[in-house]
């Protein structure tokens, strides 16, 4: 099983540091150039989204979904057996694109350069900090880096134990992407903003496993 991001806005996936000269915030990318949002970050928004899902149903006397939350996300601050069955791998481009410019960076070491690959998936964005006054703040002119709308990333899913999850998981899980709209630097301002879903052997199951959430919810 996989999550499927598709990004409906210009997004970035920070690292924490620029490059001098060009940006101020660059985005997180891999030695071939390919930007990924990583495993953790995204389990972490996810955790979240399912805190919201569980305090909402509380709210309306829903019981059971907080031993859902805590079977797939853990139990916050706790020890290694109480970490939740759910592991997700970072999310990158789709593998069949990343295996054929690895295979010719690797080969010919020419057109796909690191810096190609990433200048055709991202792009800058320019922005400034407004004064009292309604003009630009001195010095507050930053370059950062952001990866296109439309483009698609998968994550890789799996459990930590050796069983398959419960229909139960999976619907609670569904609600919780469908509940993730965005992420990344900025996505408390708007950017970031995306789709995720739930995919297995190639086939999205989204609406599959919500209506299942549904129908317990009835």
């Amino acid at each position: 099983m996989k999550i499927r991001l598709q990004l409906k806005s210009a997004a970035t996936f920070g690292r924490g540091d620029g490059v001098a000269g060009l940006v101020d915030g660059e985005i997180e990318h891999d030695r071939f150039g390919f930007p990924f949002l990583r495993g953790r970050t995204l389990k972490g928004l996810l955790a979240e989204s399912a805190e919201n899902i569980v305090y909402t149903l509380e709210l309306q006397h829903k019981e059971g979904w907080r031993t859902i939350q805590k079977q797939l996300f853990g139990d916050p601050g706790r020890g290694y057996a109480e970490q939740g069955i759910l592991r997700i791998g970072d999310a990158c481009l789709p593998q069949a694109i990343r295996y054929l410019v690895q295979k010719e960076q690797e080969q010919t070491k020419t057109i796909f350069t690191q810096e190609n690959v990433l200048q055709s998936l991202t792009g800058i964005r320019k922005q400034t900090a407004v004064n009292h006054e309604g003009g630009s703040e001195h010095a507050s002119l930053r370059a950062i880096r952001v990866l296109l709308p439309e483009i698609i990333l998968h994550a890789p899913l799996s459990f930590r134990i050796a069983t398959e999850p419960t229909e139960k998981q999976l619907a609670f899980l569904t609600a919780t992407l469908l509940d993730l709209r965005h992420a990344g630097t900025g996505r408390n301002r708007g950017r970031g903003w995306l789709e995720a879903d739930l995919m297995a052997e190639n086939e999205i199951e989204t609406d599959r496993h919500f209506q299942k959430f549904a129908d317990l919810m009835a």
